[in-house]
């Protein structure tokens, strides 16, 4: 893994982790310990509105900690209940922290390969619908990450699980002098958070 990568991960403290988020992040830790018990295929598509901050955060850091840990058969996605681009804070606060970034099309909704690690198949990412023919279709969990995806997605079409890990949204601090910092502790907000996950799921012998 890259090391700007791995210094991140060693600065992370599970102390910032409060017990009832704790409580939360647990359950997607066993949805991930009964797929691996059962040697089937791990899909988490994380949703957000317009999957351009806080969805991409999560799928990336998911992708990094599974990884991590030697995880197999974890493939992360996201979506929006709209298409939007991602946001180009997003890419330089993830750049910052070790990710290497190319960019594959250049347009109004960019596409992106993300790499972690050397040896390992670039994350490819790009705004689009939950429902996008790039995103599974059945036997996935469907993981909100804002308020208005959660409420907006009563249904999120073949989920087989569903779960509600919310964070707070770093656009607010857009045009503002705190943006940069702001970005970078949503990015670790969820890198810290993920890492918990995947360090909960027991490898088996």
């Amino acid at each position: 893994m890259n090391k700007t990568i791995l210094d991140t991960i060693s600065s992370l403290s599970l102390d910032s982790i409060t017990v009832e988020r704790k409580t939360v992040l647990k359950q997607l830790a066993e949805y991930i310990q009964n797929k691996l018990d059962a040697d089937k295929t791990i899909r988490l598509n994380f949703i957000c509105t317009h999957n351009s901050r806080r969805s991409h955060l999560s799928q990336i850091w998911a992708q990094t900690m599974a990884y991590h840990f030697n995880i197999k058969n974890v493939f992360c996605y996201s979506g929006g209940t709209e298409a939007t681009a991602i946001f180009p804070k997003v890419t330089e606060t993830l750049v910052r922290q070790g990710f290497q970034f190319q960019m594959l099309s250049e347009s109004t909704n960019p596409l992106y390969a993300i790499k972690y690690a050397d040896n390992e198949a670039p994350i490819i990412c790009f705004s689009k619908e939950y429902s996008n023919k790039f995103n599974p279709k059945k036997e996935f969990v469907a993981i909100m990450t804002c308020n208005n995806a959660d409420k907006g997605c009563p249904l999120v079409i073949g989920a087989e699980a569903r779960f509600s890990i919310k964070y707070d949204d770093p656009k607010a601090s857009d045009h503002t002098p705190e943006q940069t910092q702001i970005y970078i502790e949503r990015s670790l907000q969820i890198a810290v958070e993920m890492f918990f996950v995947f360090s909960k799921v027991k490898l088996l012998h």
